[in-house]
Protein backbone atom coordinates (compact mmCIF):
# COMPACT_ATOMS: atom_id res chain seq x y z
CA UNK A 1 0.00 0.00 0.00
CA UNK A 2 1.52 3.30 -1.07
CA UNK A 3 0.97 6.50 1.51
CA UNK A 4 0.61 9.60 -0.70
CA UNK A 5 2.27 12.33 0.90
CA UNK A 6 1.52 16.39 0.13
CA UNK A 7 4.54 18.47 0.56
CA UNK A 8 4.80 22.08 -0.31
CA UNK A 9 8.17 22.67 -1.67
CA UNK A 10 10.07 26.20 0.32
CA UNK A 11 10.02 29.01 -1.51
CA UNK A 12 13.55 29.58 -2.37
CA UNK A 13 14.92 33.06 -0.93
CA UNK A 14 15.53 35.90 -3.38
CA UNK A 15 19.12 37.16 -4.59
CA UNK A 16 19.98 40.00 -5.94
CA UNK A 17 21.99 38.93 -8.51
CA UNK A 18 22.91 42.58 -9.18
CA UNK A 19 24.77 42.98 -6.04
CA UNK A 20 28.63 41.04 -6.56
CA UNK A 21 30.69 40.11 -4.24
CA UNK A 22 32.92 42.69 -4.45
CA UNK A 23 29.98 45.28 -3.92
CA UNK A 24 28.68 43.62 -0.62
CA UNK A 25 32.49 43.69 0.51
CA UNK A 26 32.62 47.35 -0.05
CA UNK A 27 29.10 48.13 1.59
CA UNK A 28 29.85 46.50 4.77
CA UNK A 29 32.85 48.81 6.19
CA UNK A 30 30.13 52.15 5.21
CA UNK A 31 27.44 50.16 7.40
CA UNK A 32 30.24 49.27 10.39
CA UNK A 33 31.09 53.46 9.47
CA UNK A 34 27.31 53.78 10.08
CA UNK A 35 26.59 52.34 13.12
CA UNK A 36 30.13 53.92 14.68
CA UNK A 37 28.82 57.01 13.58
CA UNK A 38 25.49 56.54 15.11
CA UNK A 39 27.13 55.87 18.63
CA UNK A 40 29.34 58.53 18.98
CA UNK A 41 26.23 61.16 17.73
CA UNK A 42 24.48 58.78 21.09
CA UNK A 43 27.17 59.66 23.02
CA UNK A 44 28.07 63.40 22.39
CA UNK A 45 24.03 63.98 23.26
CA UNK A 46 24.16 61.93 26.06
CA UNK A 47 27.10 64.17 27.55
CA UNK A 48 25.46 67.54 26.13
CA UNK A 49 22.61 66.52 27.93
CA UNK A 50 24.00 66.15 30.84
CA UNK A 51 25.76 69.30 30.87
CA UNK A 52 22.89 71.20 30.17
CA UNK A 53 19.78 69.59 31.66
CA UNK A 54 22.15 68.19 34.72
CA UNK A 55 22.67 71.89 36.48
CA UNK A 56 18.92 72.43 36.11
CA UNK A 57 18.08 69.71 37.55
CA UNK A 58 20.57 70.28 40.57
CA UNK A 59 19.16 73.23 41.07
CA UNK A 60 15.86 72.34 40.87
CA UNK A 61 16.28 69.63 43.66
CA UNK A 62 18.32 72.37 45.85
CA UNK A 63 15.48 74.92 45.86
CA UNK A 64 12.95 72.00 46.55
CA UNK A 65 15.83 70.97 49.75
CA UNK A 66 15.92 74.42 50.86
CA UNK A 67 13.60 75.15 53.68
CA UNK A 68 12.86 79.44 53.59
CA UNK A 69 13.68 81.11 56.80
CA UNK A 70 11.27 83.58 57.54
CA UNK A 71 10.47 86.48 59.81
CA UNK A 72 7.79 87.79 61.74
CA UNK A 73 4.93 89.13 60.39
CA UNK A 74 2.25 88.89 62.80
CA UNK A 75 1.40 86.87 66.40
CA UNK A 76 -0.74 84.85 67.53
CA UNK A 77 -2.38 86.37 70.85
CA UNK A 78 -5.56 85.97 72.39
CA UNK A 79 -5.48 89.21 74.13
CA UNK A 80 -6.37 92.09 71.88
CA UNK A 81 -3.25 93.70 71.62
CA UNK A 82 -1.31 95.33 68.56
CA UNK A 83 1.71 96.85 67.34
CA UNK A 84 2.01 99.83 65.95
CA UNK A 85 5.51 100.79 63.88
CA UNK A 86 7.39 103.50 62.34
CA UNK A 87 10.12 103.30 60.25
CA UNK A 88 12.11 106.14 60.15
CA UNK A 89 15.27 106.66 57.19
CA UNK A 90 15.23 110.25 55.60
CA UNK A 91 12.73 113.45 57.46
CA UNK A 92 11.87 114.58 60.82
CA UNK A 93 9.76 117.06 60.73
CA UNK A 94 6.49 115.60 61.87
CA UNK A 95 8.13 113.34 64.16
CA UNK A 96 7.38 115.40 67.01
CA UNK A 97 3.77 115.75 66.60
CA UNK A 98 3.52 111.84 66.02
CA UNK A 99 5.23 111.46 69.09
CA UNK A 100 2.27 113.75 70.95
CA UNK A 101 -0.65 111.81 69.02
CA UNK A 102 1.00 108.35 70.54
CA UNK A 103 1.20 110.01 73.98
CA UNK A 104 -2.27 111.61 73.40
CA UNK A 105 -4.13 107.74 72.88
CA UNK A 106 -1.59 105.91 75.22
CA UNK A 107 0.01 104.38 72.34
CA UNK A 108 3.57 103.07 72.81
CA UNK A 109 4.85 102.34 69.65
CA UNK A 110 8.31 100.94 67.61
CA UNK A 111 10.61 103.49 65.60
CA UNK A 112 12.72 101.30 63.15
CA UNK A 113 15.64 103.82 62.52
CA UNK A 114 18.44 103.91 59.77
CA UNK A 115 21.69 105.20 61.25
CA UNK A 116 21.98 107.83 58.84
CA UNK A 117 18.47 109.31 60.04
CA UNK A 118 20.17 108.94 63.39
CA UNK A 119 23.11 111.06 62.57
CA UNK A 120 20.98 113.66 61.70
CA UNK A 121 18.38 113.41 64.49
CA UNK A 122 19.93 113.07 67.55
CA UNK A 123 17.21 114.95 69.76
CA UNK A 124 14.87 112.83 68.14
CA UNK A 125 16.39 109.61 68.79
CA UNK A 126 16.42 110.76 72.58
CA UNK A 127 12.67 111.78 72.24
CA UNK A 128 11.72 108.50 71.06
CA UNK A 129 13.19 106.97 73.55
CA UNK A 130 11.87 109.73 76.49
CA UNK A 131 8.82 109.08 75.55
CA UNK A 132 8.99 105.21 76.48
CA UNK A 133 9.01 103.92 73.12
CA UNK A 134 11.02 101.27 71.42
CA UNK A 135 14.04 101.95 68.98
CA UNK A 136 14.40 98.97 65.85
CA UNK A 137 17.11 98.87 64.01
CA UNK A 138 16.50 99.47 60.11
CA UNK A 139 20.15 98.99 59.00
CA UNK A 140 23.04 102.30 58.91
CA UNK A 141 22.34 103.27 55.24
CA UNK A 142 18.55 101.85 54.18
CA UNK A 143 20.94 99.16 51.35
CA UNK A 144 18.72 95.85 49.82
CA UNK A 145 20.34 93.30 52.44
CA UNK A 146 19.93 90.80 49.71
CA UNK A 147 22.53 92.23 47.28
CA UNK A 148 24.97 93.13 49.97
CA UNK A 149 27.26 90.08 51.13
CA UNK A 150 27.32 89.10 54.54
CA UNK A 151 30.10 91.21 56.17
CA UNK A 152 28.80 93.94 54.80
CA UNK A 153 25.40 92.76 56.50
CA UNK A 154 26.69 92.50 59.88
CA UNK A 155 28.22 95.96 58.93
CA UNK A 156 24.73 97.89 58.58
CA UNK A 157 23.16 95.74 61.45
CA UNK A 158 26.36 97.12 63.84
CA UNK A 159 26.61 100.41 62.22
CA UNK A 160 23.45 101.40 63.27
CA UNK A 161 23.15 99.80 66.82
CA UNK A 162 26.76 101.26 67.59
CA UNK A 163 25.16 104.94 67.23
CA UNK A 164 22.14 103.67 69.35
CA UNK A 165 24.20 102.58 72.27
CA UNK A 166 26.07 105.95 71.95
CA UNK A 167 23.46 107.13 72.78
CA UNK A 168 21.39 105.50 74.95
CA UNK A 169 23.69 103.29 76.54
CA UNK A 170 21.89 100.02 74.81
CA UNK A 171 21.46 98.21 71.69
CA UNK A 172 18.30 97.09 69.57
CA UNK A 173 16.99 93.75 69.62
CA UNK A 174 14.77 94.17 66.77
CA UNK A 175 15.65 94.37 62.74
CA UNK A 176 13.63 95.38 59.76
CA UNK A 177 15.07 95.13 56.54
CA UNK A 178 14.84 98.30 54.91
CA UNK A 179 12.09 97.80 51.50
CA UNK A 180 11.18 95.00 53.70
CA UNK A 181 13.86 93.10 51.34
CA UNK A 182 15.21 90.03 52.46
CA UNK A 183 16.57 86.02 52.22
CA UNK A 184 17.35 83.53 54.36
CA UNK A 185 20.95 84.73 54.79
CA UNK A 186 19.62 88.32 55.79
CA UNK A 187 17.15 86.39 58.05
CA UNK A 188 19.99 84.14 59.37
CA UNK A 189 22.92 86.64 59.73
CA UNK A 190 20.23 89.04 61.75
CA UNK A 191 19.26 86.29 63.99
CA UNK A 192 22.92 85.37 64.68
CA UNK A 193 23.86 89.07 65.39
CA UNK A 194 21.12 88.72 68.45
CA UNK A 195 17.84 90.69 66.37
CA UNK A 196 15.02 89.30 65.91
CA UNK A 197 13.72 90.23 62.51
CA UNK A 198 9.99 92.07 61.72
CA UNK A 199 8.15 92.79 59.11
CA UNK A 200 4.26 93.93 59.44
CA UNK A 201 1.25 92.40 58.67
CA UNK A 202 -0.89 95.36 57.91
CA UNK A 203 0.79 98.15 55.76
CA UNK A 204 -0.67 101.31 55.52
CA UNK A 205 1.10 102.26 52.65
CA UNK A 206 1.48 105.82 53.48
CA UNK A 207 4.34 106.58 51.86
CA UNK A 208 2.28 106.41 48.36
CA UNK A 209 0.92 109.72 49.66
CA UNK A 210 -3.15 108.59 48.71
CA UNK A 211 -4.91 110.75 50.97
CA UNK A 212 -6.02 110.69 54.78
CA UNK A 213 -9.00 108.62 53.79
CA UNK A 214 -7.00 106.06 52.37
CA UNK A 215 -4.49 105.73 54.66
CA UNK A 216 -6.90 105.52 57.41
CA UNK A 217 -8.71 102.68 55.42
CA UNK A 218 -5.99 100.88 55.05
CA UNK A 219 -4.73 100.82 58.36
CA UNK A 220 -7.93 99.76 60.00
CA UNK A 221 -9.36 97.54 57.62
CA UNK A 222 -9.42 93.91 59.64
CA UNK A 223 -7.50 94.28 62.32
CA UNK A 224 -6.36 91.10 63.88
CA UNK A 225 -5.26 90.82 67.54
CA UNK A 226 -0.87 90.20 67.28
CA UNK A 227 -0.93 92.33 63.99
CA UNK A 228 2.14 94.69 63.15
CA UNK A 229 0.93 98.07 61.41
CA UNK A 230 3.47 99.56 59.22
CA UNK A 231 3.71 103.41 58.70
CA UNK A 232 6.52 106.27 58.14
CA UNK A 233 7.68 109.19 60.12
CA UNK A 234 7.56 111.05 57.17
CA UNK A 235 4.68 110.33 55.05
CA UNK A 236 2.89 113.03 53.60
CA UNK A 237 -1.05 112.28 55.51
CA UNK A 238 0.34 110.41 58.93
CA UNK A 239 0.40 113.26 61.39
CA UNK A 240 -3.87 113.59 59.64
CA UNK A 241 -5.02 110.41 59.43
CA UNK A 242 -3.29 108.82 63.07
CA UNK A 243 -5.86 110.75 65.08
CA UNK A 244 -8.71 108.67 63.44
CA UNK A 245 -6.67 105.25 63.35
CA UNK A 246 -5.21 105.52 66.97
CA UNK A 247 -9.64 106.30 68.05
CA UNK A 248 -10.04 103.20 66.01
CA UNK A 249 -7.93 101.15 67.74
CA UNK A 250 -9.07 101.92 71.20
CA UNK A 251 -13.09 101.74 70.14
CA UNK A 252 -11.86 98.33 68.92
CA UNK A 253 -10.55 97.71 72.10
CA UNK A 254 -6.78 97.20 71.55
CA UNK A 255 -3.59 97.98 73.35
CA UNK A 256 -1.01 99.28 71.35
CA UNK A 257 2.35 98.28 72.47
CA UNK A 258 6.35 97.67 71.31
CA UNK A 259 6.62 95.30 69.00
CA UNK A 260 9.05 94.00 71.09
CA UNK A 261 6.47 93.22 73.65
CA UNK A 262 3.62 91.85 71.40
CA UNK A 263 6.35 89.03 70.54
CA UNK A 264 6.24 85.55 72.31
CA UNK A 265 9.45 84.32 74.80
CA UNK A 266 9.83 80.83 74.68
CA UNK A 267 10.19 77.94 72.54
CA UNK A 268 8.22 79.15 68.87
CA UNK A 269 7.35 78.08 65.59
CA UNK A 270 6.88 80.86 62.58
CA UNK A 271 4.08 79.73 59.82
CA UNK A 272 4.29 79.82 56.32
CA UNK A 273 2.55 83.05 56.75
CA UNK A 274 4.96 84.54 58.79
CA UNK A 275 2.61 84.14 62.00
CA UNK A 276 4.28 83.37 65.58
CA UNK A 277 2.80 80.74 67.35
CA UNK A 278 3.72 78.77 70.94
CA UNK A 279 5.39 76.49 70.21
CA UNK A 280 2.91 72.96 70.34
CA UNK A 281 2.99 71.11 73.50
CA UNK A 282 4.35 67.27 73.32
Amino acid sequence: MTQSTNLTPRPRPSFDWSVTPEKRKRSRPLERRSRTTQLALSCILAVLTALYLGPLQAEATDVLAVKKVLPIYSVEREDKVISVTFDASWGGDKTMAILDLLDEYNAKATFFLVGIWVDKYPELVQAIHERGHEIGNHSDSHPYMTQISEAKMRQELDGMSDKIEALLGQRPTLFRPPYGDYNNKVVTVSRDEGYEVVQWSIDSLDWKNRGVDDLVKRATTNVQPGDIILFHNDSEYIVQALPAILQYYQAQGFSMIPAGEILLSGETTIDVQGKQHPAAQQ
